[in-house]
């Protein structure tokens, strides 16, 4: 993540404390479904945001920490585990280097942010270094798609509803990010979606705070979209107006040696 990204989501961290998209979807149910989280399990929510994925697993954890560069995405988290009645711990720091020691937990996590990090490699890395032996590491994020034309369809989109955002992967390129950071994949969905209902263009655009011109191009670029293009990124016409299902994969991986 780039100081530039983190000065962003500086300013708009009420914006994710709010959002219907981050504090709960079928995704982070299916990943507390895959888990089976033992009680009392140490969790690690990596460019936490306002922590919503990290207070998510807060019933049945014991130690719940969070991980992000912007200061402001922590009084955020803070703030909703307080009113949860839960103590939290806090790191402002980067992804591509945490000022944590090793093995420390149970499960490390990240959701709807590694499409931030500059050096995705190096971040999972990091996931892993925290992670006991035996421990696991769980990304949600937003997915590439495997065709080059649709693929940079969708980036174009992207950047526009978020100029920090860096890449969306495909599947096929997770696996290869955990396994050569020595995690043993255990699962791997693709072709999820954190709002299968769909987020209209404006919604979308409020939680990014994308502005009015960046929203125009937005609904400019799908008006003049093949057909099939928008079919495959599962973008559906209505009316006038298109809903995005804010397409995602899950991936999970083991730490099995030092």
């Amino acid at each position: 993540m780039t100081d530039e990204s983190r000065d962003r989501f500086e300013r708009i961290a009420e914006n994710y404390a709010t959002s219907e998209v981050h504090s709960m979807s079928p995704t982070i149910r299916l990943l507390h479904q895959l888990l089976n989280l033992a009680a009392g399990a140490s969790v690690c929510d990596v460019a936490c945001g306002a922590g919503h994925l990290a207070l998510s697993f807060a019933p049945g954890a014991g130690r719940l920490a969070g991980v992000d560069p912007a200061p402001s995405m922590l009084d955020a988290f803070r703030r909703l585990a307080a009113e949860q009645g839960r103590e939290v711990e806090t790191v402002e720091a980067y992804a591509e280097s945490i000022p944590l020691r090793g093995h420390q937990f149970d499960l490390v996590v990240s959701r709807l942010a590694p499409h931030h990090f500059d050096d995705v490699d190096r971040a999972v890395a990091e996931m892993a270094r925290l992670t006991k032996i035996g421990g696991r590491v769980a990304i949600i994020d937003l997915e590439g798609h495997e065709n080059a034309d649709i693929d940079e369809f969708n980036h174009k989109l992207e950047l526009l509803h978020d100029p920090t955002h860096v890449r969306s992967y495909t599947a096929a390129r997770w696996r290869s990010i955990f396994e050569s950071s020595g995690l043993k994949v255990e699962a791997l969905k693709d072709g999820l979606s954190e709002r299968p209902q769909g987020t209209t263009v404006l919604r979308w655009c409020e939680i990014g705070s994308s502005g009015s011109e960046a929203e125009a191009e937005i609904r400019a670029r799908l008006q003049k979209a093949p057909g099939s293009f928008l079919e495959a990124l599962n973008i559906r016409r209505k009316g006038g107006d298109f809903l995005l299902p804010i397409r995602t994969l899950l991936i999970v991986g083991t730490r099995e040696a030092a």
